[in-house]
Order: structure tokens, then C-alpha cells, then sequence
């Protein structure tokens, strides 16, 4: 059972509000493909936290994600599932990072988008394993090195194409 595997124990008070936080409230029940309605959600408030400055988005990518740990376990715990669908903020937080180092620019935003979900979604090599990994360190960590692994693309694309690092 996974409500009694390698979860944290969050208090019942709390179970309800963190897992409406996994879900980014109604956002991850729409259907179809809420991985890629979450991953949307983070390229549009993401393009909006860098128009402030990458400072901003950089700084609000390890919160998210630490939150999204507590919150993905939560809603295992509460749903008895373990990663399910319907939890989304691990795509905000993955797709977040594979945008801080492009420029504000809907072309590179669009290949993020492109990039991140194919690795989130084909769990190629090491998005895999890191998805093996326990509770809502699992949940989050495939998303995290999928944006990694788009980062890292389209800063390789950055300097082929344009000649320069982004």
C-alpha cells in the first residue's frame, strides 16, 4: 500500500490544501494531457515571472519544488496513488527550469515547451531513474531533470545556432 511505503507522514490537517497545491487546484483534472496543461501553465507564468527578471523565476523554481515534494505526497497519501496524472506541479517546476537561462522570447520558450515535454514524457535514460525514486521526491525529480536535460539542449542550440550561449 502505497499510503504506508517511503512517504513522508503529513499531518491530516494539511493533506487537503497541499494536495489541491499538487493539483494546482482544478488545472491538473482537465483533460485530456494535464502533464502538458501543467507544462503550459508553467511556460506562461514562468515567461511572466522572467519579464520581472530571471532572478525572480530562478529564485521561485526551488520553492516550488520543495513545496511540490510535501504536496506530491500529500495527494499519494490522500489518493492512494502514487504520481498520479492529476499532479501537476512537477511540470511547473521542471518546465521553470529549462526556461532561467533563455532569453524572453516566445521561440525559445516554444522549444522549452517542445523539449520538456518530450523527455518528461518519453522518461528517457536518467528522467527515469530519477523517477524510481521514492514518494514525492520521485514525482518530482523526473520533471526536474527532464527540464535539466532541456536546458542543456537549448543551451547547445543556443550556441550553434546563434553562435553565442543564451
Amino acid at each position: 500500500d502505497i499510503r504506508h511505503g517511503l512517504l513522508m507522514k503529513i499531518s491530516s490537517a494539511l493533506l487537503p490544501p497541499l494536495a489541491y497545491i499538487a493539483t494546482l487546484g482544478p488545472f491538473g483534472h482537465m483533460r485530456p494531457a494535464p502533464g502538458t496543461i501543467g507544462s503550459a501553465i508553467g511556460i506562461f507564468s514562468g515567461y511572466f515571472l522572467a519579464s520581472h527578471g530571471t532572478g525572480l523565476l530562478a529564485a521561485a523554481t526551488l520553492p516550488v519544488t520543495a513545496i511540490g515534494v510535501f504536496a506530491a505526497d500529500a495527494y499519494s497519501q490522500q489518493s492512494g496513488r502514487k504520481d498520479a496524472p492529476e499532479v501537476i506541479i512537477d511540470e511547473v517546476a521542471g518546465q521553470w527550469l529549462a526556461l532561467i537561462i533563455l532569453p524572453l522570447d516566445p521561440w525559445w520558450f516554444a522549444a522549452a515547451f517542445i523539449l520538456f515535454r518530450f523527455f518528461d514524457i518519453t522518461k528517457i535514460g536518467p528522467v527515469g531513474m530519477a523517477e524510481s525514486l521514492a514518494g514525492g521526491v520521485g514525482v518530482m525529480a523526473d520533471d526536474i531533470v527532464a527540464g535539466l536535460l532541456a536546458a542543456i539542449c537549448l543551451w547547445g542550440a543556443g550556441l550553434l545556432l546563434v553562435g553565442i550561449a543564451i
